[in-house]
């Protein structure tokens, strides 16, 4: 009999464990991807394009290497070698001459890599594909090579972003890690050595990127005699849909 009245007992209790935890409070946010959409078109109109510097330290001695290697510094079409990368794919469009926009006459270089709205048709935009959510970013820019002087370039990135919640800042934050670069317009000069600027450059100088700040999602219940409670985001996970993300976002309440 107190055998069977203890088993008894550890059912409910477990039961009941079950039940609270099935009832922990969650805060669902749906966007999709004509959101983001809008987003960018805002950026782009009322601000400056977003400027992104070229991470030049390890890889500098890699460029003058390159260029010393080049057989014909006039050529007009850039043949990008998949080897020479350490990014699954990597390809060129074939231009004969670099467009006049991106050309550069002063003599002050400044190496960056600005994003744009749009390039050669391609648009930066956030997809949610398959589970992952997919982010091609047009961009353009400038770098200074040794021996060479300025040279302008563009084309477009293809990015991964990773989602994860930092439970010590309250933050969801995301980290972009781009698979695929293609590029036009460098005028025949290092362009496998340029798209392994334009990685390192996103991959290492945009990121992380704060995208929820949980606060800014909490209240207070009050309580009486002047008492409150406070919600604290314990936990953080996401869906993806074709064209909708939805992140579920777990709290507990705490008394302030």
């Amino acid at each position: 009999m107190i055998i069977k009245r203890a088993l008894t007992l550890g059912f409910l209790i477990s039961l009941l464990i079950s039940t609270a935890l099935a009832q922990k409070p969650e805060l669902t946010i749906t966007l999709n991807e004509a959101f983001f959409d809008v987003l960018f078109d805002s950026v782009f109109k009322n601000f400056d394009p977003p400027e992104v510097p070229i991470a030049r330290n390890s890889i500098r001695h890699e460029i003058t290497e390159t260029l010393r290697t080049l057989p014909d510094l006039k050529a007009t079409s850039t043949e990008v070698s998949k080897s020479s990368l350490d990014i699954p794919h990597v390809h060129s469009f074939s231009l004969t001459s670099m467009p006049s926009r991106l050309r550069l006459e002063h003599p002050v270089c400044k190496e960056s890599i600005q994003l744009l709205r749009e390039n050669n048709g391609m648009r930066s935009a956030v997809r949610f594909r398959e589970g992952k959510i997919y982010a091609p970013l047009a961009f353009t820019g400038n770098y200074s090579p040794p021996f060479i002087g300025c040279v302008a370039f563009a084309g477009y990135a293809e990015t991964n972003i990773d989602l994860e919640f930092d439970q010590n800042s309250q933050r969801l934050i995301a980290r972009a890690k781009v698979f695929n670069v293609a590029l036009n317009g460098t005028g025949g000069v290092g362009g496998s050595v340029i798209a392994r600027l334009v990685q390192s450059s996103i991959d290492k100088k945009i990121n992380p990127i704060e995208i929820i700040r949980m606060d800014k999602l909490s209240f207070l219940i009050p309580i009486q005699n002047g008492a409150n409670l406070r919600m604290k985001a314990t936990g953080v996970r996401h869906e993806i849909e074709n064209g909708l993300l939805k992140i579920h976002i777990a709290y507990e309440f705490l008394k302030k």
